[in-house]
C-alpha cells in the first residue's frame, strides 16, 4: 500500500483517550491531505502520533515500511512533524536556522551537499522570504517565522511532512499562497503532506484527501467534495451548512446557524 497510514492507533492522556483504536489513511504521495475537526477533537494527536511524538500504541506505516520501531531520529528523516510556530527565542539568523535544519537529522541530501547555502536560499526564495535571510529568528513575526518554518521543512527532503496548523499565523495573501506552494512542491517530490487546518473553504478547494474527526473518532475519510457535505458538517461541528457551487464553479461552505 502506497501513502502513510496508521493502524489500531490508541492514545491516552492520563485516564482519558483522544484516540481509540483508530485506523486511517492512506494519505497518498504527491497528495495534499488535510484533517478537519473542532477543537479537541484529536487531530493534532493524530498528527504527533504519526511522527512517533508522544505515547502512543498502533503501528504507523510509510509505503511498506514500518515506521513504529525506528529511533526518534531516524522516523524523522521519513517522517518530519512541524510545529504551529517555531519558538521566538532562537538568536540565529534565518539562513543559519536553515542550515542548522539541513543538518538537524545528521544527513543532509545528496541533491544539497556542497551547495547548502544555495540550497537554503533558494528554499526561502520559494517561499518568498529571501529578504528576511539576515534577520534574526528572535526579531521576526509570528507569521514570518511560520515562513520560515515551512522552509526549513521542506528544505530538509522528508518523504512525509506532517504540519500542524501551518496557516494559522498567516495573513490571508500568504494562506493562499503558501497552499499553491505546498501543492506544487508536494506533488514534484512525490511526498505525503497532512496538515491540521480550520479553514473548510481552503480545505475543500485546495487539497486532495481529508480525514474528518470528533472526539477521537473518524467521522469520514476520503475526497474533500466527498466528506464535506452538509450531513458530515452536521454530525461534526453541530452546525446547519450548506456546501454550492460559486459563481465560478467552484466549492464553497456556508454556514447558516447551530443545531
Amino acid at each position: 500500500m502506497d501513502g502513510l497510514y496508521c493502524e489500531h492507533m490508541t492514545v491516552r492522556y492520563g485516564r482519558r483517550t483522544v484516540l481509540d483504536d483508530i485506523s486511517v489513511g492512506p494519505f497518498p504521495p504527491g497528495r495534499v491531505s488535510a484533517l478537519l475537526g473542532p477543537n479537541g477533537s484529536g487531530k493534532s494527536t493524530l498528527l504527533r502520533a504519526l511522527a512517533g511524538l508522544g505515547e502512543a500504541t498502533g503501528r504507523v506505516m510509510l509505503g511498506a515500511d514500518d515506521l513504529t520501531g525506528l529511533t526518534l531520529a531516524r522516523r524523522t528523516r521519513r517522517c518530519l512533524y512541524l510545529p504551529q510556530a517555531l519558538p521566538a527565542m532562537v538568536h540565529l539568523q534565518v539562513l543559519e536556522s536553515m542550515l542548522a535544519a539541513q543538518h538537524a537529522t545528521g544527513v543532509v541530501p545528496s541533491d544539497v551537499q556542497g551547495d547548502e547555502i544555495d540550497a537554503a536560499l533558494h528554499m526561502l526564495d520559494v517561499f518568498g522570504i529571501a529578504d528576511l535571510s539576515m534577520r534574526y529568528m528572535d526579531e521576526l513575526s509570528g507569521g514570518q517565522r511560520q515562513l520560515v518554518g515551512l522552509a526549513q521543512a521542506l528544505g530538509r527532503h522528508p518523504d512525509a511532512l506532517l504540519l500542524d496548523e501551518p496557516l494559522s499565523a498567516l495573513d490571508l495573501h500568504h494562506q493562499f499562497a503558501v497552499m499553491d506552494i505546498l501543492r506544487r512542491e508536494t506533488a514534484a517530490r512525490q511526498i505525503v503532506t497532512v496538515m491540521v487546518l480550520h479553514d473548510l473553504n481552503i480545505a475543500v478547494r485546495m487539497t486532495d484527501y481529508d480525514v474528518i474527526l470528533r472526539e477521537g473518532r473518524i467521522i469520514a475519510a476520503g475526497a474533500p467534495q466527498a466528506v464535506i457535505t452538509p450531513a458530515t458538517l452536521g454530525q461534526t461541528y453541530d452546525i446547519v451548512a450548506r456546501v454550492e457551487k460559486c459563481s465560478r464553479g467552484l466549492p464553497h461552505v456556508m454556514v447558516d446557524g447551530l443545531r
